[in-house]
């Protein structure tokens, strides 16, 4: 069984591996050991937050598998609080220490926040921290497409990659389209639907057609539409799992049947109403 990850380029020139491990609502005692386990089976793509608060487990979990660090792609995330410049950089600052890394593979501007209005000035400390190379490559994450406009108008560096909510009941496709005519990589987080999809006939179906799991269908889909995409599961079993959807192959029905299951349906915030920085 194939579990060779796919890498995606990115528009500066790097690579983003197609499938990662995604650390959201991981508690921060328990993502050593499930961030080890990860990487144990295969996985080289990690996903956290300043506002996860598990950094420093992601950390610990990388120095104890003591692999090369350029086979690994590590992603942060700016916290809401922290959209002023110098604020931006300190907190970035904060991550390396937390993570004990001396760079990290992108960092992304977590919510666009946009009655704060301070996220192109967040964007300009991203950007410095690019050129310094301690972010080898920065985006977004939840910025809809009259943000995007603001942060290719008034910054020098286009984002690598936008992060934002994509599942079957939720294809997101009009930030997909923009992101792909600015040649920006389409993240996708609660690829699952919180797990709220997987019970659809429709992917049962497939599942069964393919003897694969619903939620490897619904993966399979992801990266099949050119994707990124990082499950978060805190069962041993079913990261590994999540980790065999690279040999078969969902057909031009299959996958017109799942991107049909699209009702407009967020589970998480919209971005044009998140504004908590959590102060």
């Amino acid at each position: 069984m194939s579990t060779e990850i796919p890498s995606l380029p990115l528009n500066n020139g790097t690579s983003v591996p197609q499938l990662g491990y995604g650390v959201f609502k991981v508690p921060p005692e328990q993502t050593r050991e499930l961030v080890l386990t990860a990487l144990e089976a295969g996985y080289r793509h990690i996903d956290t937050a300043q506002m996860y608060r598990n950094e420093r487990g992601v950390g610990e979990a990388i120095a104890a598998a003591g692999l090369p660090r350029d086979e690994l792609f590590v992603t942060t995330k700016l916290n809401n609080a922290f959209h002023e410049h110098d604020a931006a950089l300190e907190a970035f600052d904060r991550s390396l220490e937390e993570l004990g890394l001396d760079h990290v593979d992108l960092f992304l501007i977590h919510w666009p926040l946009p009655a704060v209005g301070r996220f192109v000035e967040a964007w300009g400390a991203l950007e410095e921290l690019y050129r310094s190379g301690r972010a080898r490559a920065i985006g977004t994450s939840n910025f809809q497409p009259q943000h995007l406009r603001r942060i290719l108008a008034e910054g020098t560096v286009v984002p690598a990659v936008n992060q934002v909510e994509i599942h079957p009941w939720f294809g997101n496709e009009e930030v997909r389209a923009f992101d792909a005519e600015h040649d920006i990589v389409t993240e996708a987080w609660s690829p699952l639907g919180r797990g709220r999809v997987l019970e659809d006939p429709t992917l049962a179906r497939i599942a069964t057609d393919h003897d694969r799991t619903p939620a490897q269908v619904v993966l399979r889909w992801h990266v099949q539409r050119g994707d990124v995409v990082f499950p978060k599961s805190a069962t041993p079993s079913r990261i590994r799992e999540n980790l065999e959807i690279f040999d078969f192959e969902l057909s031009g029905e299959d996958m017109a049947a799942i991107t049909g299951l699209d009702r407009d349906e967020r589970i998480g915030s919209h971005p044009d109403h998140m504004n908590n920085t959590g102060r």
